[in-house]
């Protein structure tokens, strides 16, 4: 379950979401500014709301009422930003090592590695790595972190599309065998109707609608057909 509302404002941008949804995985859509970074930001605790409540799964992050804000690094989330973030100085294995818990099982380390199919990369350094390698190691990094949720911006974004396809496959695959509460941000339909069971429609700052992933895609597939049958 995420439980969402809350207001924020940034400069002259003003964000006010409502909403709770009991999807596995949500995606937030929308066009570029329409606030999906930053709602997900909030979620991760890297921006405070002037107002309202955050909660996950039961576990209340933020509460303005109660005075309640869990700090970042104690909220447990796997995030996923635009950028790789990588260590340039550390291995792929020392960067998919960072943060992990000390008591964390080897099998876990094995299993993330074979799920995103970073074997034969873990020696390498981030320069050595491509836009989709960096990003599966992102993935990777987050995942091994032990999370009780996983928060992706854009993950997909500026990467060739091969990478583009590669990095896909791998987190179909993740949605697949980790069963695990999953927000993603995008813009991209496909990406959307490949990752997510729900859709949270943002416009403006505001939320549109929120629908089934399935829903999304019908009405998606009309839009895109409007324009041909004018």
């Amino acid at each position: 379950m995420i439980e969402l509302d809350f207001a924020l404002r940034r400069d002259e941008f003003s964000l006010q979401i409502a909403l709770q949804s009991q999807a596995r995985a949500l995606a937030l859509f929308g066009p570029s500014g329409c606030g999906k970074t930053s709602t997900l930001h909030a979620i991760a605790g890297l921006l405070k709301p002037g107002r309202g409540r955050i909660a996950l799964d039961g576990r209340v992050l933020f509460d303005s009422r109660s005075g309640e804000n869990v700090p970042a690094a104690r909220r447990r989330l796997g995030v996923v930003f635009q950028e790789a973030r990588l260590f340039p100085h550390l291995s792929v294995r020392d960067n998919l090592r960072f943060g992990m818990p000390r008591n964390s099982s080897p099998r876990h380390f094995d299993a993330a590695v074979q799920l995103l199919g970073l074997g034969a990369l873990l020696q390498r350094k981030p320069g050595r790595l491509s836009g989709g390698q960096a990003r599966r190691v992102a993935i990777g990094r987050a995942l091994l972190c032990e999370p009780l949720a996983l928060l992706l911006d854009e993950p997909l974004s500026n990467l060739h599309r091969e990478a583009r396809a590669e990095v896909l496959q791998h987190l179909r695959g993740l949605k697949r065998e980790l069963a695990m509460t999953t927000l993603l941000v995008s813009h991209q339909a496909d990406e959307v109707l490949a990752l997510a069971d729900a859709v949270a429609q943002l416009e403006d700052g505001r939320l549109r609608d929120v629908l089934p992933v399935a829903q999304f895609g019908m009405r998606d597939a009309e839009t895109r057909a409007a324009p041909e049958s004018r």
